[in-house]
């Protein structure tokens, strides 16, 4: 084959290379020690060509990590330039300014050679349950407080590990089997993908990725313009209140369509707050842009390319431009929000397409103790138990039940949460007429009842959205269900914040259901019934909303 692939070429090639991203993927996924990777596949991986341009993501993997790693190796590469770069490096970092927005997420990111040449990157990240501080929740009042903060590092120096770092990183964490394990985890699918990319050059007989590089970036930049140039041009905005930390939030958007491409302005949002909601700009831009390509670019590859007809801009000391030092631990209750800020906005340009509010930020159930006999090396357990809400209705569908859109991850199976702690779940079901009515039914919430089996209380790091301001049903649509956490007892809990669960007790956790879509009147009789002996809503609910009455 020539240095000058034709078109038939560059596409099998390009095909090829995202089946080296995913295997990439699924190497981490099975090499993982902590839950929330290996079962609930909180990653992301991807490969970039020497400047630093994503041009390729593994399928599997959150919007937040893909899309701000897009960035990160940028950063990688500012602070070790391409030349110093040897055969068998590997770099590490967990700055949430320059990687994927909080101290739980470790980016490494790894040069590929073949036959001696560096010839691109290989890039991944997984959530990694505890790396110190306050741990992973809102509490901290700055970063530092948050856990163990690693700036750019090398971690691997051609094939030799850096012990001194790993020795730290094991001294900074409760857990330091899992994190230990799962760093070098992410290290192992980055030598995968290394070997891999390699392999598909030797098959092709391509001695650079340059070629491919510009064809990729090119057609998919092409291909986002062309979905733009058929929408409406102008700007729209929105608004949408939530809960916060300690008291309500305002997040405002204008989205401007030009011939050139989509901008989405955050100016008139709150500013930051004291506590670890806050968002860096980083994962605002990854969610925002995300928000717009469900939407703009649904069938088109994400990568550089296809991003970069999508910007972003957010006043610096907002909460949606956090600066340094803000906290930011669980930067995806608010983070999360941005595609239905974006939807909000398109859906006054093109109301077809896109669907009601929902849950949007996933309801995870953050854990933390220690179990008076517990043996072994970790100091106690920690563990977030990933739970979902309701989606919106859609045009032409109804909102999906206890799934996780837009994070895509994976709900964490009852058996490995009652494995890794000492919780027993009771109950574990769709929450009935959480979903706002409308033509298109929101989706459904959940219930569940958690006890506490220890003799010693655990501690529930609270990071839960939609109590206050639930999901907003459109077009004539009822709102979704709120969110709700207390205890068995009937003693209601805060949304954010830690909190002790006594032995013995249980926790009750019910998740909001999505939005509405259309008049309750018009919805299909048949799908009124359906839900009705499906036990998804009452007769009361069949009544009122539908003016259907129960048999």
């Amino acid at each position: 084959m020539s240095t000058q692939p034709g078109l038939i070429d560059l596409q099998i090639m390009w095909n090829r290379l995202i089946a080296v991203v995913g295997e990439q993927a699924q190497v981490l996924i099975r090499t993982a020690f902590s839950p929330i990777v290996r079962e609930c596949e909180d990653i992301s991986a991807g490969v970039f060509d020497l400047k630093g341009r994503m041009l390729a993501q593994a399928v599997t993997g959150t919007p937040g990590h893909i899309n701000s790693m897009a960035e990160a190796v940028k950063h990688f590469i500012r602070h070790f330039p391409i030349e110093s770069m040897r055969e068998g490096d590997a770099y590490i970092t967990n700055d949430p300014w320059m990687g994927t927005g909080h101290l739980n997420d470790f980016v490494i990111t790894t040069p590929a050679f073949h036959k001696g040449k560096l010839v691109g990157l290989f890039s991944c990240t997984s959530h990694l349950m505890d790396i110190g501080g306050l741990g992973n929740g809102p509490e901290a009042s700055d970063v530092f407080m948050e856990g163990l903060y690693i700036p750019m590092l090398k971690l691997i120096d051609q094939g030799q590990v850096n012990e001194t770092l790993m020795a730290i990183i094991r001294a900074n964490t409760r857990l330091p089997v899992d994190t230990e394990g799962d760093t070098y985890s992410l290290a192992a699918c980055n030598d995968v993908g290394v070997r891999a990319l390699s392999a598909m050059m030797d098959e092709f007989g391509i001695d650079t990725l340059e070629p491919l590089a510009d064809h990729i970036i090119a057609r998919s930049r092409e291909a986002v313009l062309a979905e733009i140039a058929k929408l409406p041009k102008g700007t729209w905005r929105h608004s949408m209140m939530v809960d916060g930390y300690d008291h309500p939030l305002t997040l405002e958007a204008a989205l401007t369509i030009s011939d050139t491409g989509i901008h989405v302005d955050f100016t008139g949002t709150s500013n930051a707050v004291k506590r670890g909601i806050n968002v860096p700009i980083s994962y605002t831009t990854a969610y925002t842009c995300f928000g717009l390509g469900c939407v703009v670019a649904a069938h088109i590859p994400n990568n550089a390319g296809s991003l970069a007809p999508l910007t972003v801009s957010a006043p610096p000391g907002c909460i949606l431009n956090a600066q340094k030092p803000a906290p930011v631990s669980i930067r995806h209750i608010i983070g999360q929000m941005l595609p239905d800020m974006v939807f909000g906005c398109l859906r006054q340009a093109i109301p077809d397409r896109v669907p009601a509010e929902g849950t949007s930020c996933i309801w995870n159930i953050i854990v933390r103790g220690v179990r008076p006999k517990m043996e072994g090396p970790n100091h106690g357990y920690a563990l977030a138990i990933t739970t979902n809400g309701g989606t919106g209705g859609r045009p032409r569908q109804d909102g999906l039940s206890a799934t996780a859109y837009p994070s895509g991850v994976h709900g964490t199976p009852v058996e490995i949460a009652e494995i890794q702690s000492p919780l027993m779940f009771w109950r574990k079901e769709f929450r009935p007429d959480s979903g706002g009515a409308g033509r298109q039914r929101g989706g459904l919430g959940q219930i569940m009842e958690i006890e506490n089996r220890d003799d010693a209380p655990f501690e529930l790091l609270a990071a839960f959205d939609r109590i206050q301001y639930p999901p907003r049903g459109r077009d004539g649509g009822a709102d979704g269900a709120a969110g709700y956490v207390g205890l068995g007892s009937g003693q209601v809990l805060r949304g954010k914040g830690l909190q002790v669960i006594p032995p013995g007790e249980r926790l009750v956790v019910l998740t909001p259901g999505g939005g509405g879509l259309g008049d309750p009147a018009a919805r299909d009789p048949a799908k009124v019934a359906a839900d009705l002996g499906n036990g998804l809503i009452s007769a009361e609910t069949a009544a009122r909303h539908h003016g259907v009455a129960a048999e």
